[in-house]
């Protein structure tokens, strides 16, 4: 669906500076930045000299839910990581229809790909649900990647690691049934080596998490309620729960 509304906006892009815009970004503190920074996979285990120059030049994001952070097109100046909260990637066509990409949530990075290029946001990215985000500037990754190479091998894992993952997405959307990618991406959200039943609070609108496997609202509404009469899941209210994962895990799609 297109976005008819005029959202809140940490700037009027992503260039532009949020020095003013202390409701919603402020300059993070050091220490701050630098505790949170440390406690995610492409941080974490940095020496304390490092963090700390990547936490100087880091903002703090608060986006209530339906805020706009960027649209496609605005220019980037660093990427974000998700400290709460989660923020939704879209395309949008000429005529409103809306794609989601990317559903991004804590500890996870966006934009970098944008930053490295050095080219406008291709996605638009909206906050959907209440979300503090750090904005990691690119001149302070640039400085920081010629002193220390092994933050360029943590970001370029981090890149690979999503392009396999989107990969992989591409081969499920285009070989496996509308029934296989739901379940998959049920499978997805719990612990594999979970034993007892298991509770799933999906993390966005069925209508969003149903664009991001390419499914209309409807069909992804009718998979769920077809694994439910097969006993594989339990519908309640806006909860699944998986009595046995193994049997969902063999259910034939």
């Amino acid at each position: 669906m297109p976005m008819k509304r005029e959202p809140t906006r940490y700037g009027t892009s992503c260039g532009d500076s949020v020095a003013d815009q202390s409701t919603l970004a402020r300059k993070a503190s050091a220490p701050d930045a630098a505790g949170l920074l440390s406690r995610t996979a492409l941080f974490g285990g940095l020496d304390p000299g490092t963090l700390a120059r990547i936490a100087a030049g880091t903002t703090m994001v608060r986006l209530a839910r339906g805020s706009l952070l960027f649209r496609a097109g605005d220019p980037c100046t660093g990427f974000h990581l998700v400290i709460n909260g989660r923020i939704k990637l879209s395309l949008h066509s000429a005529q409103g229809a809306e794609r989601v990409v990317e559903l991004p949530g804590p500890a996870q990075t966006f934009g970098e790909a944008a930053m490295f290029l050095r080219i406008p946001y291709r996605v638009s990215a909206e906050a959907i649900a209440d979300s503090r985000l750090l904005h990691v500037a690119a001149n302070t990754v640039f400085n920081e990647l010629e002193q220390d190479p092994r933050l360029a091998h943590r970001i370029i894992a981090s890149l690979s690691m999503r392009l396999h993952r989107l990969v992989g997405e591409i081969e499920s959307q285009s070989l496996l049934s509308g029934t296989q990618r739901v379940v998959g991406y049920l499978l997805s959200l719990v612990d594999p080596a979970a034993k007892e039943e298991i509770l799933i609070r999906l993390p966005a609108l069925k209508n969003v998490i149903a664009s991001r496997l390419n499914l209309t609202h409807e069909h992804f509404s009718r998979i769920l309620h077809g694994l439910a009469a097969a006993g594989v899941i339990r519908l309640d209210g806006p909860d699944i729960r998986i009595p046995d994962i193994e049997d969902l895990r063999r259910h034939p799609g």
